[in-house]
């Protein structure tokens, strides 16, 4: 089975085994290296714990020393030296808190506070008590009883036994993982090392060994010896496939020496063949020269233009159909000739009379060119005016259409004032009849002071005073009524004039309708002219660019005539040439005449 598989797979199979040998060991060492690295990071966590222990009670003692200095010299020192403290504490005891992970930490931490608690309390009695002149006999007396920092220690104590009991277990347990991973190396390299040998000594079996047996088995075959038997013939990976290569190799050298015999054979029998035919060889050379002899005779003939010669000396039989073939096209070849010679006069005189007809169409041409060149010069200047004059109307026509509007809206202004008029004179009237019943007052008031002059009078003495009031009365109902006759004929006068104004608004209403209606006819007129004009506009530069499409297209045949005039001269200038090469071929009837040159 071994055999059978690929050298790669071999190779994998092997590489794969000891790679799992590697990896395993790997792993188990990798476990040991993590649980050692956790334990280590533990570690560092414990031994940080347990310096935030000692700064912390070192802090309290040098606390509790400020505190009784101060008690002893009532030195300020030392009081602020206890605040400060007092900060510092504060920062190591959060470095604890922060440490914290367990359930047992944070009871002992709250131990720790609540013993910290009753010592700063005594504390900051003592210097209360220090700072009262009453009290610090007493103080000083009490120095070494009070403020005491046993339960702190305690507390302190626990939480750093806690620590280096855990700090003892990890170790153990580094200790047990470190040996694992030293076992674990130790077996893994073992492990490797004999997976190693074993994949090396089979692998050496089953692909070095063959190899060298196939390489040997290979120089002999290179050697010139096709007995040697070719290992490993039959098996399924490439040293197989090299066995069956090496097989090929071996019929194929086999198969060379058997051709090569057959080639030496056959070269034999080919070298009779020869010496039998190069008798017949000699005898056919001699009949070919003469014919070639013949030949050559005839082509210096044909070369020096004569058509007329032919071969007449008798061929060999196997050259016969050569002669009759000569003596055929050369028949052809001078027909050919007789009728390129009448085609060359008729083409010669076509082509002359094409350059003439040419010469006069683009002396035509051009002067075709120059009249539309000037007829799509004017049609542009036309149509410039055009559009000119189209531009002018649409300005008219807008300008038309603004006094239009502005007809209108005189319209509309007329009209409002029509009815402003009309509702003045409707004022008139109604101020006219309030006139009217201030005339009535002014009449009654009048009759009324005369009534009361008359009973003043009949009062006698008594009335006098109400008499001059009548009197006044009657004066002032007179000017009343004075003034009110005078307002209603201004009233009249105005309502009058009014009324005039009415008319003569509305005339104005009426002359501005005609003349909005003037202006819409004037309007639409101009719209049609305006519209007539564009459409000229648009007409004539259709117009404008189909004459510069027909002058631009008869500039076109010009350059064409001209090119085919140039292309008839050289016609007839080759039509005489080629006169002239047919003139120097002889025959039937005389040699062809050159044409003489145009």
């Amino acid at each position: 089975m071994l055999n059978n598989l690929k050298v790669a797979r071999k190779l994998l199979v092997a590489f794969a085994i000891l790679v799992l040998a590697v990896a395993a060991a790997g792993a188990l060492v990798w476990s040991s290296l993590t649980t050692i690295r956790q334990a280590a990071a533990l570690n560092d966590h414990s031994y940080a714990y347990i310096g935030a222990i000692d700064e912390t009670l070192m802090t309290l003692i040098e606390q509790q020393n400020a505190a009784r200095g101060f008690v002893a010299s009532l030195d300020p020192a030392f009081a602020k030296q206890y605040d400060t403290l007092q900060g510092v504490y504060d920062q190591h005891f959060q470095a604890l808190r922060d440490g914290v992970e367990s359930d047992a930490e944070k009871a002992r931490l709250d131990t720790l506070t609540q013993t910290v608690e009753v010592f700063r309390t005594e504390s900051r009695q003592q210097l209360a008590s220090a700072r009262d002149p009453a009290q610090l006999e007493a103080a000083r007396l009490d120095v070494v009883k009070v403020g005491r920092l046993t339960q702190v220690r305690k507390a302190l104590k626990a939480m750093r036994d806690n620590e280096t009991a855990e700090l003892t277990e990890r170790a153990a347990n580094q200790s047990k993982a470190l040996t694992a991973a030293n076992a674990a190396l130790a077996v893994g390299g073992a492990m490797a090392v004999g997976i190693a040998v074993l994949m090396g000594w089979l692998l050496s079996g089953a692909i070095a060994a063959p190899i060298a047996a196939m390489t040997a088995a290979m120089r002999r075959l290179a050697d010139g010896d096709n007995t040697v038997a070719v290992p490993a013939v039959g098996r399924k990976d490439e040293i197989g496939a090299m066995a069956a290569a090496v097989m090929t190799f071996k019929d194929a050298a086999i198969e060379k020496l058997r051709v090569e015999g057959q080639a030496a054979d056959q070269r034999r029998q080919a070298e009779d063949e020869r010496q039998t035919n190069e008798a017949g060889r000699a005898a056919a050379a001699r009949e070919q020269s003469g014919v070639v002899e013949g030949l050559g005779e005839a082509l210096e003939h044909l070369a020096q233009g004569d058509l007329t010669y032919r071969l007449t000396q008798t061929f060999p039989a196997s050259y016969r159909k050569l002669q009759d073939d000569f003596n055929a096209a050369m028949g052809r070849l001078q027909e050919t000739m007789t009728v390129i010679t009448g085609a060359v006069q008729g083409i010669r005189s076509g082509s002359g009379e094409i350059s003439h007809a040419a010469d006069d169409l683009s002396r035509r041409t051009e002067q075709q060119a120059a009249g539309l060149e000037e007829t799509a010069a004017a049609l542009d200047e036309i149509v410039a005016t055009v559009r000119r004059t189209a531009e002018g109307t649409s300005e008219a026509d807008r300008t038309v259409q603004a006094a239009r509007r502005d007809a209108e809206t005189g319209g509309q202004v007329v009209e409002r004032a029509i009815q402003a008029m009309t509702q003045i004179e409707e004022s008139s009237q109604q101020v006219s009849q309030i006139i009217g019943v201030i005339d009535e007052i002014a009449f009654q008031t009048n009759l009324l002071a005369l009534n009361a002059g008359v009973e003043a009078a009949r009062a006698g003495d008594a009335g006098r005073g109400f008499a001059v009031v009548a009197q006044e009365v009657r004066a002032l109902a007179q000017r009343s009524a004075d003034a009110a006759r005078e307002i209603k004929t201004l009233i009249s006068t105005s309502s009058q004039q009014v009324g005039q104004g009415v008319e003569l608004v509305g005339e104005t209403g009426e002359a501005l309708k005609r003349i909005t209606a003037g202006v819409v006819a004037i309007n639409r007129t101009v719209a049609e002219i305006a519209a007539s004009a564009q459409e000229q506009a648009t007409g004539l530069q259709q117009i404008n660019t189909a004459v510069n499409q027909m002058d631009q297209a008869t500039q076109q045949n010009a350059a064409m005539v001209e090119e085919s005039t140039a292309a008839s001269h050289s016609l007839s200038n080759e039509a005489s040439e080629l006169q002239r090469l047919v003139g120097r071929f002889r025959i039937e009837g005389g040699p062809a005449h050159a044409v003489r040159a145009a």
